[in-house]
């Protein structure tokens, strides 16, 4: 790791493309699935919150080059917006960061490179739509950056079934993610595990090994 990388063992919780009209071809089949994620993020938020997580809002600019995060929630939140539901749930609060992404994943042409440094993060809750899609790619390119990671199997959703099965499958076996829903892994021990990934890499400096 860069030695002005992220310090080892802090966690950040991201919430990918939820802010969504689902406007596209499957998104009226994805909405169910969606809505079930959105309620699990939202509980997760919550106990982020609690425990001093920040939260980061990822989201793509639905084709609209000119838009700002305002304008994003207030199209989501439009009576005949498919994602109303959605956004009612996950609208972000004034202390949450929010990144403005281009393409399919996170870190691709946004800050999100920069401003995870800056928030001395290492670890990355993903959660989101569509599994199989932005939060691939965006997984990917976190575990290229040497960052751990946690993708929730009920805080994700795609169009179909076996296609969210197939993303957290190679996320778990190709980028080492934990994919355990939260109901089998919570926020308190996955901040546990960072915590002793940062005792760990104090004791390895120390000693000089």
């Amino acid at each position: 790791m860069a030695e002005n990388g992220p310090a080892p063992g802090k966690t950040a919780l991201i919430i990918i493309d939820m802010l969504s009209r689902l406007g596209f071809d499957e998104g009226e089949a994805m909405r169910p699935a969606a809505e079930a994620a959105a309620r699990r993020i939202a509980a997760l938020r919550q106990r982020a919150d609690a425990a001093g997580v920040p939260t980061v809002y990822v989201n793509d600019n639905n084709g609209h080059w000119h838009s700002e995060r305002s304008q994003l929630v207030a199209a989501c939140l439009e009576p005949e917006s498919r994602g109303a539901g959605m956004a009612r749930l996950l609208e972000p609060r004034n202390h949450d960061y929010f990144v403005i992404k281009p393409k399919f994943s996170g870190f691709y042409a946004t800050n999100l490179p920069v401003v995870l440094p800056q928030m001395g993060v290492n670890r990355l809750i993903l959660t989101g739509i569509a599994a199989d899609i932005c939060v691939l790619f965006t997984a990917a390119d976190a575990h290229m950056r040497d960052y751990g990671l946690w993708v929730p199997g009920d805080a994700v959703a795609s169009h179909d079934e076996q296609r969210k099965d197939w993303a957290l499958e190679i996320m778990a076996h190709s980028m080492d993610a934990d994919t355990r829903p939260t109901d089998e892994l919570t926020l308190a021990d996955w901040i546990a595990q960072g915590e002793e990934v940062g005792r760990s890499s104090a004791e390895w400096v120390v000693s000089g090994r």
